[in-house]
């Protein structure tokens, strides 16, 4: 089970460090609009409230494929954030 809490600690890392990323800009950058900022930030959190739901997923046939789709949709999901705040 140490490779679902690595996931978990992935899951949460990766979008904890895409939100701070927002705060900063939105720090860096007081005279600008953060709305854009702040709807990042919301899906970031979407995003991860429904990763964590597939995590917990029960009456999951193959476990192994399961949770290696959950990584991959965390992998693109992360990316197309990285590329929202760097438009920023």
């Amino acid at each position: 089970m140490a490779s679902i809490k690595n996931l978990k600690k992935d899951i949460n890392y990766t979008l904890g460090d895409i939100i701070e990323e927002c705060y900063v800009w939105e720090l860096l950058n007081p005279k600008e609009d953060t709305a854009k900022s702040e709807a990042i930030i919301d899906e970031a959190i979407a995003t991860f409230d429904g990763l964590l739901d597939n995590v917990h997923a029960k009456n999951i046939e193959n476990k192994k494929s399961h949770f290696k789709n959950i990584s991959k949709e965390l992998e693109i999901k992360a990316k197309e954030l990285i590329q929202k705040v760097n438009s920023l």
